[in-house]
């Protein structure tokens, strides 16, 4: 798979930047909102950026590392939970439904690769790799090369088609019972964060557990006797859904989208992506700091600051979900607010970021 993806054009920064410092404010008083205002008049070419069709788009695939009798240990919660998860979001009862229903954005659900047969259903994108999950990688390979190339194919197919629908802003999310665990080791080899600063609670693991899961994870890097290629370690240790994930992103970055990255195991995608395409990253807004330990490392080794940190941990898309406001608020004030000029209204005489009183 080849994709083209470039920077947005700088060229118009400085006039994007004076309509900002123009609006009745302060210079500056919108703190982090104007650098995410510039961000997307710049991903869109233009002073008057417009939002279009949000859409979240969520991939779920199951483990064979919880499958395997030596995996046990590794997620609190058994691998039937991502199957009887993807129901809850076909039956619109999880929290990613309501925060998307509440915000008016459109959920898109994937199978990549769950070990549960679910036949035809509305609302449920069939993009299964494999029926029965990925390979255990507390053994060997978790995807051969082909499956990997083909999940990313997949979620860069169903991006392209909810852009041609008029979408230009979309969020991931992604179901996965045992998918910090892929993505802790993700983390691990691409931005060479010792395994044991990525490892945490997952779904809930007590500190027993954590201790369990992380010497679980010691074993299958030691086994690893490949090279630290991104392709190489997400076909590796990755799940279906995160390969999914990246490849989509790749989708949306090369048409110029807007991206909201959730937590830790999407950003584990985004490792991958911004190894291959580094441009990627300026077409991505990060939505929130998860709890998950190794997400804040992420984040600094990505060198980024999230929009919110709310203490969640949930997955599913929801920080995207929860973080779009700001977003969508970002777009509003430069497409909407008053400038001085044509408000009427007198201009502070300081050069600094000025600070006025009522």
């Amino acid at each position: 798979m080849e994709f083209n993806i470039a920077p947005p054009n700088d060229a118009l920064r400085g006039p994007l930047q004076q309509k900002i410092d123009g609006k009745t404010k302060p210079l500056g008083a919108l703190g982090r909102l104007e650098a995410l205002a510039l961000q997307i008049g710049l991903i869109q070419q233009t002073l008057t950026p417009e939002l279009r069709q949000p859409h979240i788009l969520v991939c779920a695939g199951d483990h064979g590392s919880l499958a395997d009798p030596n995996g046990a240990g590794l997620s609190a919660f058994p691998q039937d939970v991502t199957w009887q998860m993807v129901e809850n979001f076909l039956a619109g009862g999880a929290a990613i439904n309501v925060f998307a229903r509440a915000n008016g954005i459109e959920l898109v659900v994937a199978d990549a690769g769950v070990a549960h047969d679910f036949g035809p259903r509305e609302n449920l994108v069939d993009a299964k790799v494999s029926p029965h999950g990925t390979a255990s990688y507390l053994e060997g390979p978790a995807m051969t090369a082909a499956q990997c190339e083909t999940a990313m194919a997949r979620g860069a197919q169903i991006v392209a088609g909810i852009h041609a629908r008029g979408c230009n802003v979309i969020g991931f999310g992604e179901m996965g019972i045992g998918n910090t665990a892929s993505a802790s080791l993700i983390t691990h080899f691409l931005a060479g964060i010792p395994l044991g600063d990525c490892v945490g609670r997952g779904t809930g693991l007590d500190d027993a557990g954590v201790s369990r899961k992380l010497t679980l994870l010691r074993q299958a890097a030691e086994l690893y006797r490949g090279d630290h290629m991104p392709l190489s370690v997400l076909a590796r240790f990755g799940g279906f859904e995160i390969a999914m994930l990246a490849g989509g992103m790749l989708a949306a970055a090369e048409r110029k989208m807007l991206l909201l990255i959730d937590g830790f195991i999407v950003t584990s995608a985004l490792l991958v992506v911004a190894t291959l395409h580094p441009a990627t990253l300026q077409y991505c807004a990060f939505s929130h700091r998860s709890q998950e330990r190794g997400h804040r490392l992420q984040l600094e080794h990505l060198g980024t600051r999230p929009l919110l940190d709310m203490d969640l941990r949930l997955g599913e898309g929801t920080g995207a979900a929860l973080a779009w406001p700001l977003v969508r608020a970002a777009a509003a004030f430069l497409d909407e607010m008053a400038s001085f000029a044509s408000a009427g209204v007198s201009e502070s005489k300081k050069s600094t970021h000025a600070q006025t009183g009522s």
